[in-house]
């Protein structure tokens, strides 16, 4: 494929739903490597994708059941008001187990089912757009709105115990849109891909930035410098775009440790001073 390929009206759309994708979900990241809970990605991811294929069974849309299933555990995770990985793993054993047996039991489920895991990017609609510009807004008005209050449940939660109020309708908030951003993350690009799009610029960040607001910054930034390499890459050279955005979100991630190593070290902050540049003071 030549250059001229990139600007075939084609790819216009998946072009933009990637390049939303990659600005919103990394920040959203930092927030569940936060909380201690990177297991969600995957776990959320593997359960859009199972609520996708049941859809399919029922004859809904794949969007609706990939966020159905995902809001659902969601809301079970929030409301229990705990942070951590443990229920976390049990969801990716439910949602794999739930994957093979509804692609089992559809047509074309074998294909429906390695299209999810792998990533279908390239058959992104305007329905995945429209999804990725109301998560960008949703994104934005949450996070700017509660963000402090997300820092001070995780951070101190004696603030909360104390004033006796409950944290498990911000918790659910948060869960909430969480599951819509991977789901519809996950039916463009991928379980995979939506894993290693949450964890990887999040984990980076932790190691680098010097505050709260820029590690917000500096992990949208990661995301959107490997996508439009991984999109251009996999378009000329002819290649499935999931492995291929992993494998320069990895290469980043990979550069980003070796620049930092070898440049004049600078102390990162923890999460608690990031509390601090969060709330302004």
């Amino acid at each position: 494929m030549g250059l001229s390929t990139l600007v075939d009206p084609i790819f216009r759309v998946p072009f933009l739903v990637g390049l939303l994708l990659a600005f919103i979900v990394p920040p959203l990241g930092c927030y569940i490597r936060l909380r201690d809970e990177w297991l969600a990605a995957l776990a959320l991811s593997q359960m859009a994708a199972a609520g996708a294929l049941v859809a399919g069974l029922v004859g809904l849309p794949p969007l609706v059941g990939a966020f159905g299933v995902a809001g659902l555990a969601a809301v079970f995770k929030g409301r229990l008001s705990r942070a951590g990985n443990d229920l976390y793993a049990f969801g990716i054993s439910a949602g794999w187990a739930a994957v093979l047996l509804a692609a089992a039991n559809i047509t074309h489920g074998d294909e429906i089912s390695h299209g999810l895991t792998d990533g279908q990017l390239y058959f992104a609609t305007g329905g995945h757009l429209v999804g990725a510009s109301v998560l960008l807004v949703a994104a934005a008005v949450v996070l700017a709105t509660f963000s402090r209050r997300l820092l001070v449940a995780r951070l101190m939660p004696e603030r909360y115990t104390a004033n006796q109020a409950p944290v498990w309708p911000l918790n659910m908030l948060f869960d909430l849109l969480v599951a819509a951003a991977i789901a519809v993350t996950t039916m463009a690009i991928g379980v995979i891909g939506t894993f290693t799009l949450v964890f990887v610029p999040a984990s980076l960040v932790f190691r680098v930035a010097s505050g709260w607001r820029r590690a917000i910054v500096f992990s949208a930034v990661v995301g959107l410098a490997s996508y439009v390499p991984a999109f251009a890459g996999a378009i000329l050279l002819d290649q499935p775009f999931g492995p291929v955005f992993v494998a320069v979100l990895l290469l980043v991630g990979g550069l980003v440790v070796i620049g930092h190593r070898v440049m004049p070290h600078r102390p990162t902050a923890s999460p608690d001073a990031g509390l601090s540049t969060a709330s302004g003071r």
